[in-house]
């Protein structure tokens, strides 16, 4: 089990990146929308000034079963352990021991 804190605060950075995603969306169309060299500095400077734990690449992927940062699978959000752990069970669907 991952620590408390480090769920809490992967939370809480998910809330953020929902909150600015509008903001930074329109300034990055006008980041690429804009021709002039000192016009798309400014914007870059107000992308720069939004928090940095509004950015979608500070979100880190996390088992929904035990909050492990490593080793997790996208189709199913479990880490590698319990993937195995559930497949095992029979709790997954489609999911089998392979054999050859």
């Amino acid at each position: 089990m991952a620590k408390k804190s480090m769920i809490a605060r992967d939370v809480k950075r998910k809330k953020m990146v929902e909150r600015f995603a509008a903001k930074r969306a329109a300034l990055k169309a006008a980041f690429e929308s804009a021709a002039d060299p000192m016009e798309r500095l400014d914007i870059h400077r107000k992308i720069q000034s939004l928090p940095r734990n509004s950015a979608p690449t500070r979100i880190r992927n996390r088992c929904w079963a035990t909050g492990k940062p490593r080793g997790v699978y996208r189709d199913f959000g479990l880490c590698r352990n319990q993937l195995r752990e559930r497949a095992h069970k029979g709790e997954l669907p489609g999911v089998v021991k392979s054999s050859w």
